[in-house]
């Protein structure tokens, strides 16, 4: 291998041409080395620069003369043997591969040699090698060495392929001399000695899959309904009621549907395939054959004898008919090679039969249906009846009430489970999701009932059974419009606390609150959450209750009875925040009180509005200490706060041992509410001891019970 000539480029060239000075001259091979700051006393010897001086510099500096024979060129031209690389590579006749062989990878010698060993032509040659050439006129060529390689692989696979033929034939020979021979060779047993191979048993887990294989499925449920779409159907069904109810009251005869209601099953796909007849077919296989032919054989039987009876009927039926004429022959004559089609297709198609059958039941059940759905003409006095009954029937819609004396009238003279039901079916007739002003109805409904409610305590006697049915609606129309509800019972609360205030202003006491105040306070309670800290309704009425607690004095039993009844209340209102209510307390005390008949000796302080002595501080102390054998344990009354009337002594009595026993049985609830508080419990203690001494021994357990 030869060394490369150095290169050298043009730039080189071009400065040994060039003198310093033209160089220096020159700006494109100038670089000027700008300062940021000029250095007082500093000399800067690197102020110009040649970049291209620099670099050829650099580039002299790295070619050394020892790494020259390094240094391969594309001018160097590389051989092997003495023959070059790059006429080699050109060489194009390759040998193509024949197909897939037994002997697939295996080369020649003569192909291993030229083509590893140096080429054929270029080694040395052996002695026998030479002697041979010298005989021969002349060399052969590349190209005939190759020709000769490839009729020789030819040849070679031929051989092969020969071979593998003789073989697979002497293979087939002997697979059929070794049949021969293995048929004698076996020993047959008789089929008496024959054993049957014992099934496996199956395991418990494969028994466990096979059964949930057969197991039902899970059926799909209904969509779940929206709350607009449940009062569209209430809205639909009731209208369809009512006009009913209307048709009825008219006198019009109301045809009930021929269709009756069947349970359907889930898995019923209604198809209209129905196999409930009594010639049912069972099919079973038998010898390797169905045995239907034999059944539909038996009902080709019977159809056959049933026609033959049809026809003799008919024929009998034509030579009674005298009237008959040429025209109905023909169409008996059409209609017998109709049932001889007929018959031919049943006896290609085994199931037309059955078909047919049923499709002729089918009709003749929808017949005598329609027959039965048809009831024959009502009576006029039956009429009578029918339209008396459709008028006394609570209708089935109604319309919202626009102001409360449309109410009044709606529910005037109705008994108050239809008055419970004309409210319902308003609600559902109005529902606020069927048209747009039926919320704002539906809320002044709410409001006008309040008011109804109100006006039915105050009658006498108070309607009290009418009010237990309404408030159900009522707290349903609560649950739809909170809002509206919560400014309605604000109303009615902050209309009761300003009367209160004015009179307290006026007068300096004020009367317990009447019935109907009593009724809306149960109302809120019922209607609203009584456990929040703060709420815009409960918390209001507390306070209310609160203040009648503290200011209205007691004058009557009447006066003690409606105490007793908020104080109830106000249990009720605590009982989940256990909220500690100091008036509570205070009121419980004092009605204990007014049952102590020796009052000199008390041993605790009474606060207002209870008096230690005086007109009505004994309104409790009984006239009778024997009246409490007669007496019974009974919860207290609330229409004993609208109007309370006592015959005699004993009435009275009796009215007093039911308020002191409503006395301590709110005490003893007190005291489990209040459990942790141990100053209220002493409170009780000295006035438990004098009832214990102004009382029988029989009568304080008797109220403690």
């Amino acid at each position: 291998m030869g060394k490369a000539p150095k290169k050298r480029s043009m730039a080189d060239k071009v400065r040994k041409t060039k003198t310093s000075t033209e160089i220096k001259n020159n700006p494109f091979e100038v670089k000027i080395n700008r300062k940021k700051f000029d250095i007082l006393g500093r000399k800067s010897k690197h102020d110009v620069g040649l970049p291209g001086v620099s670099r050829s510099k650099a580039i002299n500096k790295r070619n050394h003369d020892k790494k020259d024979v390094y240094n391969l060129n594309e001018e160097e031209e590389l051989t092997h043997y003495g023959q070059s690389l790059a006429e080699m590579e050109k060489f194009n006749d390759l040998v193509n591969s024949d197909d897939e062989s037994e002997e697939k990878g295996l080369l020649s010698a003569e192909l291993t040699a030229s083509h590893f060993g140096g080429g054929g032509l270029l080694r040395k040659k052996s002695s026998g090698e030479q002697q041979e050439g010298e005989g021969s006129h002349r060399a052969k060529s590349r190209q005939e060495l190759i020709e000769e390689l490839i009729q020789k692989s030819k040849l070679e696979k031929r051989e092969r392929q020969v071979q593998k033929e003789e073989a697979q034939e002497l293979t087939e020979k002997l697979d059929q001399e070794w049949k021969n021979i293995q048929a004698l060779m076996v020993k047959k047993t008789p089929k008496g000695e024959c054993v049957e191979e014992e099934k496996p048993k199956l395991e418990q887990y494969d028994m466990m899959v096979r059964e949930l294989g057969f197991e039902m499925k899970a059926q799909p449920s209904e969509k779940l309904k929206t709350p607009e779409e449940l009062a569209r159907e209430e809205r639909e069904k009731l209208q369809k009621l009512e006009a009913d109810r209307l048709r009825r009251m008219m006198g019009d005869e109301v045809r009930e549907s021929s269709q009756s209601q069947i349970h359907m099953s889930a898995d019923d796909l209604n198809d209209g395939f129905i196999l409930d007849t009594d010639d049912k077919k069972t099919l079973s296989y038998q010898d390797g054959k169905w045995n239907i032919g034999e059944d539909s054989d038996e009902d080709k039987g019977e159809d056959e004898e049933e026609g033959q009876s049809g026809e003799e009927e008919d024929s009998e039926a034509e030579e009674e008919d005298k009237d008959g004429d040429a025209e109905e022959d023909e169409d008996e004559g059409e209609e017998e090679e109709e049932e001889e089609q007929e018959g031919s297709s049943e006896e290609e198609d085994g199931h037309s039969d059955l078909e047919s059958e049923q499709e002729s039941e089918n009709e003749e059940e929808k017949q005598e249906d329609e027959k039965a759905s048809v009831k024959p003409s009502l009576s006029k006095e039956e009429i009578r009846a029918q339209q008396e009954a459709a008028k006394a029937e609570l209708p089935y819609t109604f319309t919202a009430p626009e102001n409360y004396s449309d109410l009044k009238d709606l529910l005037h003279g109705h008994t108050p489970d239809n008055q419970r039901l004309i409210v319902a079916r308003t609600q559902k007739s109005n529902h606020a999701s069927l048209a747009v002003g039926n919320k704002l109805k539906l809320q002044k409904l709410f409001v006008f009932l309040l008011e109804y409610i109100g006006e039915l305590a105050t009658r006498s006697p108070p309607e009290l059974t009418t009010i237990d049915k309404l408030i159900p609606e009522l707290y349903t129309l609560c649950q739809m419009f909170p809002e509206a509800a919560c400014k309605a019972m604000q109303s009615i609360l902050g209309d009761a606390g300003h009367s209160t205030e004015e009179v307290l202003e006026v007068k300096g006491h004020v009367a317990f609150p009447a019935l109907d105040m009593l009724i809306y306070l149960k109302v809120t309670a019922l209607l609203f959450p009584t456990s929040d800290f703060r709420h815009p309704v409960t918390t209001p009425a507390l306070l209310y209750i609160s203040q009648a607690l503290t200011k209205c004095p007691l004058r009557s039993l009447q006066d003690v009875t409606s105490g007793l009844v908020l104080c109830c209340l106000a249990v009720e209102y605590v009982s989940f925040s256990k909220r500690f209510l100091p008036e509570l307390v205070n009121f419980l005390a004092g009605t204990l009180h007014l049952a102590v008949q020796d009052k000199t000796a008390l041993g605790y302080t009474v606060v207002p509005p209870f008096r230690p002595s005086g007109k009505c501080s004994d309104l409790l102390v009984l006239s009778d200490s024997e009246s409490c054998q007669s007496w019974s344990k009974k919860s207290l009354p609330l229409s004993a706060t609208h109007r309370l009337e006592l015959k005699n002594e004993l009435d009275r009595d009796h009215h007093r041992l039911m308020c002191l026993s409503t006395c301590l049985d709110l005490v003893k609830r007190c005291c489990l509410l209040y459990k942790d508080l141990t100053s209220f419990a002493c409170i009780f203690q000295p006035i438990r001891l004098l009832l214990s001494k102004h009382l029988s021994a029989h009568t304080l357990p008797k109220l403690l019970q």
